[in-house]
């Protein structure tokens, strides 16, 4: 009998994971990283999506020590989060058709900005209209989603396609159909999901790349520091009144 525990095994998944994103993403995320930075150099702005637990990654972004004062929320009211209820509704409102437009119509976005768009199984109406409605605003879209859903689920799109299919760029984070890493004989369902986690490092990648070409360029990435730390709170006042204009998530 294996003397790997439960938490051995799945650390051990995750880590797996990582080094084959690590391993196999590293082109597109060097594309992605390069997009960012060639949109923030050229006066764009940067915003983030995701629907229900696919929203964490998404959030990990925003107003984060360490991350792109630039990076935008781009919020759709019961569906970001666990906390609407009943929470089964912000699944059902993946599937509504039309509500991508809606939500795009009423924010921010406009030609030149970017905008990454996380969804694990990329299916739903939701981040497929999204992404179709945000390139024909001339916004560069990133997708990160796990391709391998596209080959064993249908899509619940009129369309019949997939947010893969309409991104300028795709991040595979490479997450096996269901989100569950682990199986017992004895638990009838398998469990520990790990995209969370896969994700969120893979956009962070993203974002080191990012900061690294602009900094290769010979500009300052607009980057935040901890509020925790001192001189905190004075650097962020200076980014934020330097790029206030680009960034909605004080306002």
């Amino acid at each position: 009998m294996s003397d790997r525990t439960p938490a051995d095994r799945f650390l051990d998944a995750a880590i797996d994971l990582l080094r084959q994103i690590r391993d196999e993403e590293a082109e597109s995320v060097t594309a992605a990283g390069t997009l960012l930075a060639d949109t923030v150099a050229d006066g764009g702005r940067l915003f983030a999506f995701g629907a229900g637990h696919s929203s964490l990654a998404a959030q990990d972004l925003v107003y984060r020590a360490g991350g792109l004062a630039l990076m935008n929320l781009l919020a759709v009211p019961g569906v970001v989060g666990v906390d609407v209820m009943p929470a089964t509704l912000g699944s059902a409102l993946e599937r509504v058709d039309g509500l991508a437009g809606v939500v795009l119509d009423s924010s921010p976005l406009r030609a030149g900005d970017a905008l990454i768009i996380v969804s694990l199984s990329g299916r739903n109406a939701l981040p497929v209209e999204m992404a179709m409605k945000a390139r024909e605003r001339g916004v560069r879209v990133i997708g990160v989603t796990s391709v391998a859903y596209a080959a064993q689920t249908t899509s619940r799109h009129s369309s019949g396609t997939f947010l893969k299919d309409h991104c300028d760029l795709v991040l595979d984070s490479r997450i096996a159909v269901g989100d569950a890493e682990l199986t017992l004989d004895n638990v009838p369902a398998p469990f520990a999901p790990a995209s969370t986690v896969v994700t969120s490092a893979l956009l962070q990648s993203v974002v080191a790349t990012a900061a690294a070409v602009l900094a290769d360029r010979g500009i300052e990435p607009p980057l935040l520091r901890s509020g925790n730390v001192d001189g905190g709170h004075e650097w962020n006042a200076r980014i934020m009144d330097e790029y206030g204009d680009r960034i909605f998530y004080r306002h």
